[in-house]
């Protein structure tokens, strides 16, 4: 626990340019206000002589996008690192066992970041139940309004299902944002007790049946090695023609092969933020397919939403260095379960 009494030493772990886009001069005066040295340090590199001098005084590490493993050898490196605020979401990639051996505290601002990707899926569902990318097309193609009156009854928002895959952190931003429409949401989630689910306030269905029951299916689970290849060909067989997979977590959840023959055949429909791999091959069929929408990985905090990042660091900081602990702790036990 911090000396409440002094300000503690802080550095930040991660790129320049993670740096300068999340911190802007009033978060990094928030951050000033609490902890020195100002300006903080910025490391891309944990092994340098300058990142070994800067670490053996640091008490609190700001991590970020580009932040090297945190290792025993930085550790080593770093007596007095007691804390560890991550300024985005995931720690899986930079946290290594040897941080939860040391038994530093660990924080994530993974909660403001699920918000614009929980945004970013409803306003997707909301486009897809609409037919709005699809019907745009085409009257961009014929420059003529159809007969409204005749708009087929499929189209349309209300009492829809969509079927949420997994109550993280953004698939129960999602589920609370929903709650406002004429909209029936399901939840797969296996870990979810049936009071969890009373709370959020959405019955529980087996994977099959809420592929198979929904309009649009949103998937938010975790990359693990249990959930690669999670929603499968014949999963993906089970969706209704016509329905929409909108996938905002790691496109290795999805079989990727098996989606892109759905899709280019018609029968339903995909709004991918992320794909396997990451960014396609140029010749792959689903950029020039008129029923798959790709967006570039950017569902995730973006722009003015950096702040949002920055202040939810900065205040888990206030905190630790008041000596009240992190507000958005990351559980050593709960790391199997996160993305």
């Amino acid at each position: 626990m911090p000396d409440a009494r002094r300000r503690p030493c802080a550095a930040l772990a991660m790129s320049q340019d993670a740096a300068t886009a999340v911190f802007g001069p009033d978060e990094t005066a928030a951050l000033a206000a609490v902890c020195e040295p100002a300006p903080f340090p910025v490391l891309d590199d944990l092994r340098t002589e300058r990142a070994r001098a800067v670490l053996a005084t640091t008490e609190v590490l700001v991590t970020g996008w580009g932040c090297p493993p945190v290792d025993e050898a930085v550790l080593a490196a770093a007596p007095r690192l007691r804390a560890i605020a991550h300024s985005a979401g995931s720690v899986r990639n930079h946290l290594t066992e040897a941080c939860w051996e040391r038994g530093i505290e660990v924080s994530s601002a993974a909660a403001a970041n699920a918000l614009p990707v929980a945004e970013y899926t409803v306003a997707m569902t909301l486009l897809a139940n609409k037919r709005v990318l699809e019907r745009a097309r085409d009257y961009r193609a014929t420059r003529s309004r159809d007969n409204w009156l005749h708009t087929d009854r499929t189209i349309g928002n209300y009492r829809r299902t969509v079927g949420v895959c997994s109550a993280s952190l953004i698939g129960r931003r999602v589920i609370e944002l929903l709650r406002p429409y004429d909209l029936q949401v399901l939840l797969y989630d296996p870990y979810v007790t049936e009071a969890d689910a009373a709370a959020l306030g959405v019955p529980t269905v087996g994977l099959e049946q809420l592929f198979a029951a929904s309009d649009v299916v949103s998937v938010h689970t975790p990359l693990l090695p249990a959930t690669r290849g999670m929603v499968s060909r014949a999963l993906i067989g089970r969706l209704r023609p016509g329905a929409t997979l909108i996938n905002t977590s790691r496109g290795a959840v999805v079989d990727q092969d098996a989606l892109t023959d759905a899709v280019t055949a018609g029968r339903i429909h995909a709004v991918l933020d992320v794909t396997e791999p990451e960014l396609l091959p140029a010749d792959h069929p689903l950029w020039d397919c008129e029923h798959a929408l790709l967006t570039p990985h950017l569902a995730g905090s973006q722009g003015n939403e950096w702040r949002r990042l920055a202040e939810l660091t900065v205040s888990e900081v206030v905190r630790w260095a008041a000596g009240d602990g992190f507000a958005h702790p990351v559980h050593r036990e709960r790391l199997a379960f996160l993305a």
